[in-house]
This record gives C-alpha cells, structure tokens and sequence, in this order.
C-alpha cells in the first residue's frame, strides 16, 4: 500500500466494519482501534449476553424522531472529530512508535476526511444493502423473540442507520471518494478489495481514476 501509515474505513453501523478492520489490520500487522472507543454516543438498543439496555439508552431511541437521531449522532461525531483528527496525525506523523493504524468508525464523516492535510493516509468506506442491514440487526437482537418496545427501539436504530447511509453515501459521491458494497463477498474478498482500492488511491480518499 505505498506508504500508508493509517487506513480509515467508514460506513454505516452494521455494514461490517470492525470485522474487515480486524481482518486488514491483521493482514497488514497493523494495530485497529474504533471511534467508539474515543466516545460513545448511546449505544445499540437490544439486549446481548454482555449488554443490557440503559434506561437512557432507551429513552434516547425511544423519544426522538429520526431526524431528531440523524441530528444528534452527526453533532456527536462532530464534537469527536479533533480527537479522531490527532489520532490520525499521530500516528501518520510517526509520533507513535510501531506499527501502523486501522481506524474504523461511523464518526469518519467523508466530508471532514476529505479535507484531512495529513500525509500517509488513504481511506474507503463500505455500504451494504439496506435488506442486508436489516437482516443483520435483527439477528444480533434476537428480533422476532424481541418484545414489542425492544421492536420498537430497533426499528428506530435501524430506520437512523438507513437514513446516515444515505446522506453518508451522498457525501462520499459528491467527493468522489472510494466506496465498496459489502454484497455478498467473503471477509478475504473484501480485505483484498479494500487494500486494492487503496492501492490505488492518490489522495485521501480517491483512486488514481478520480473516484
């Protein structure tokens, strides 16, 4: 990959993320890190073995509408971003010692990415169907044993997901940035297509062939 010292991989929750960054990083002996980890905004709100919903978590899922969601989440990642920023120079600058960073979030807004000045760093952001979303979320919170409110907070999640991948991937287009559909590729595939376009890219973000 040239001479990058820091991958950025965005997109929408549930598209894979973290699964194709543990997945690069590895492949390249990189370390991998989340946005989430910096600052969590209200987390996923169905209940797993080593989760359970907050009152607050609920609260916020339950009571705003999804513009009222799109809006918090985007001030969320805005508030974030000088942190995410640092990190990034940080480790693109060599003022960490060691290897390299996979960097995977929904806070990589593609527009604040696009005008990152910093040197060693590609990025590309995966999408996925919205069917694909759905299926995903509904397996991880055990949707038809779910009760009607557990339903309801879902339903809300994933209508807030959809709507950021379409403003995400409007965003990413009118950049001309790189983007790949998750479809129905395999991890390995999707490694490969990811270090691929990467290779090719000749700024932040875009391919030699302009996107």
């Amino acid at each position: 990959m040239h001479d990058v010292r820091v991958l950025l991989i965005g997109g929408t929750s549930n598209a894979g993320k973290s699964t194709v960054a543990q997945a690069v990083a590895k492949k390249l002996g990189f370390e991998v890190q989340s946005t989430d980890k910096l600052a969590r905004h209200p987390g996923r709100p169905w209940r797993t073995p080593e989760w359970e919903v907050p009152p607050h978590v609920a609260e916020h899922y339950g009571s705003l509408t999804v513009d009222e969601l799109i809006t918090s989440v985007l001030g969320h990642y805005e508030r974030l971003w000088p942190r995410i920023e640092d990190l990034i120079t940080a480790y693109a600058t060599g003022g960490t010692v060691g290897a390299g960073l996979v960097l995977e979030g929904s806070a990589l807004w593609p527009v604040r990415v696009a005008k990152l000045k910093v040197p060693h760093t590609a990025a590309v952001w995966l999408t996925a169907d919205d069917i694909v979303l759905r299926a995903r979320m509904h397996a991880a919170g055990h949707y038809e044993a779910a009760t009607e409110e557990e339903r309801h907070l879902m339903d809300k999640f994933l209508a807030r997901t959809e709507r950021y991948q379409t403003l995400m991937l409007d965003a990413v287009d009118r950049l001309g940035l790189d983007r790949l559909e998750v479809g129905g590729r395999s991890v390995p595939e999707l490694v490969d297509a990811v270090l691929a376009t990467v290779d090719a890219q000749k700024t932040t973000g875009r391919s030699s062939s302009g996107r």
